[in-house]
């Protein structure tokens, strides 16, 4: 099944004014073997997503592929309006700069302090040093680590990285906050504070999707849509409260 791109968009244009991302038969080959097939999806601004599934399910190459890490071998995707087929690599950075992503290895530089670590993203945007230490310290204190801004991260324990990660994702105001699996390596108090963080973030506006194995720790902290992926395909779509 085949769409044309131009009424693909209209679409989104004229009945789904609060869609954030729309998926239309998705599918992602490394090789001949599918990571994800005929995916559909549409997501609504300032929902909370739970993608669920098993390990090598597709999870991870679903929000690679809304990251424009990986580009989809057939299908359309569009964000915020914007159709990915058709963006420019000199517009690529406006679009990630509308996105947060927060892995579960982090994913932080080791020989930059904390502070260092989160600037970078609003000093990649060419914000004024003035604000990016005052958005900088507003966001670690939120976080908790705002007495650690010096502190380099292997000194770190992993909670702690993931919540410099956490800020990291949300210092630039995104819209849409990915989390590939963000509390797979962490106890269960680590755990359950990055996804609190993660949630007053939603409480905000942001659009979180949130990937993980771990759904019954997802039920037992908040509200959302879960979308079940099993080998590369959504099994089911369910409301979760």
């Amino acid at each position: 099944m085949t769409m044309d791109v131009n009424n693909f968009e209209d679409m989104n244009d004229t009945n789904n004014k609060n869609l954030t991302i729309r998926l239309f038969n998705v599918n992602k080959r490394y090789g001949g073997k599918f990571a994800l097939k005929g995916i559909n999806l549409d997501i609504e601004q300032g929902e909370f997503i739970f993608i669920s599934g098993p390990s090598g399910a597709g999870k991870s190459t679903l929000l690679k592929v809304l990251y424009l890490a990986e580009k989809v071998s057939e299908g359309q995707i569009l964000i915020e309006g914007m159709n990915l087929a058709r963006i420019s690599s000199s517009k690529l950075p406006f679009l990630r700069r509308r996105f947060g992503m927060v892995f579960q290895d982090f994913k932080l530089i080791p020989n930059r302090t904390v502070y260092e670590n989160v600037a970078l993203v609003l000093e990649a945007a060419g914000a004024k040093s003035s604000f990016v230490k005052k958005k900088v310290m507003q966001v670690l204190r939120t976080v908790g680590m705002d007495k650690k801004f010096k502190a380099l991260p292997p000194t770190l324990s992993g909670g702690e990285q993931q919540r410099v990660a956490v800020a990291r994702a949300v210092v630039g105001d995104p819209s849409i906050i990915l989390a590939d699996e963000p509390t797979g390596s962490l106890d269960s108090k680590s755990a359950q504070l990055i996804l609190d963080f993660l949630m007053e973030y939603h409480k905000k506006g942001a659009t979180v999707l949130i990937a993980s194995h771990n759904l019954h720790l997802l039920q037992s902290t908040v509200r959302g849509r879960n979308v079940e992926i099993s080998e590369g395909t959504i099994n089911r779509t369910a409301t979760m409260l």
